[in-house]
């Protein structure tokens, strides 16, 4: 499972990425592309160090990051969808999968906190 997750945020970043190419270069959209390549990447990166943490309590404040940064990320696949409709379909796809993450993630977190009080 875990080696399940650490592929599916990298693709995750990397499939955000390269519907981050397909949008058109301007001023106005290059602001919602950064912060998108930005969350996106950080979703991987975290779940990747959270696989190092030194306690519980680390692994879940580093889960949480993953969490905000998913969840951001889905937020700005919100934007695209409305200023650049082009890609729905695509989007749609990176929605789902930013849902299933997230959704991973909260019951990683949730799990963690009940085994931590045992």
């Amino acid at each position: 499972m875990k080696n399940e997750i650490l592929s599916r945020t990298k693709l995750f970043a990397i499939d955000c990425w390269k519907l981050c190419k397909k949008v058109p270069n301007s001023r106005e959209y290059n602001a919602f592309v950064n912060q998108l390549i930005r969350s996106s990447s950080s979703v991987g990166a975290n779940y990747r160090a959270s696989q190092r943490a030194k306690s519980t309590a680390d692994f879940i404040n580093k889960l949480k990051i993953v969490e905000e940064e998913v969840d951001e990320s889905i937020y700005w696949l919100e934007i695209f969808e409305i200023v650049n409709p082009d890609n729905f379909d695509e989007i749609q796809i990176l929605k789902n999968e930013g849902k299933e993450l997230l959704a991973i993630m909260v019951a990683s977190i949730n799990k963690s906190k009940r085994n931590n009080k045992k």
